[in-house]
């Protein structure tokens, strides 16, 4: 590791996970459709269109996750407003490990993630909606 580098991607994860709420990929699947419940998917849009997302998902890129969620942003996003469980998910859950914790940093209330991300999701035979 680089001598300025201190902590890796795989510390911050960790770090991360002890602190957050992580929900199995069974337990996700009975979410989909739920008008309680909010799946986010944080992948590049390219991802999406190659491998599709979770039926109903709400497409937010990571790098764009702050600005969307706090309500004084001029990139704020309505969506956040909602009183709903909100469910983050990455490709195999390390954005979404990293992106729960910031977005339970900035009160946004209930949050979790997905375990193993879209991946495991896949494996498991989860629903997949196309994304043109």
């Amino acid at each position: 590791m680089p001598q300025n580098i201190t902590t890796g991607i795989k510390d911050l994860v960790a770090r991360a996970n002890v602190d957050i709420t992580t929900i199995p990929v069974d337990e996700a699947l009975t979410l989909v459709g739920s008008p309680d419940h909010v799946f986010v998917d944080l992948r590049e849009y390219r991802e999406l269109q190659r491998a599709g997302k979770i039926p109903g998902a709400f497409s937010c890129p990571r790098g764009m996750l702050e600005f969307w969620i706090d309500p004084e942003s001029p990139y704020h996003k309505d969506i956040f407003d909602q009183d709903k469980y909100y469910v983050f998910y990455c490709a195999s859950a390390w954005r979404s490990a990293l992106a729960t914790k910031a977005a339970q940093e900035m009160g946004l209330s209930p949050v979790s993630h997905l375990e193993g991300g879209f991946l495991a999701w896949q494996q498991a035979g989860g629903p997949v909606e196309e994304v043109e």
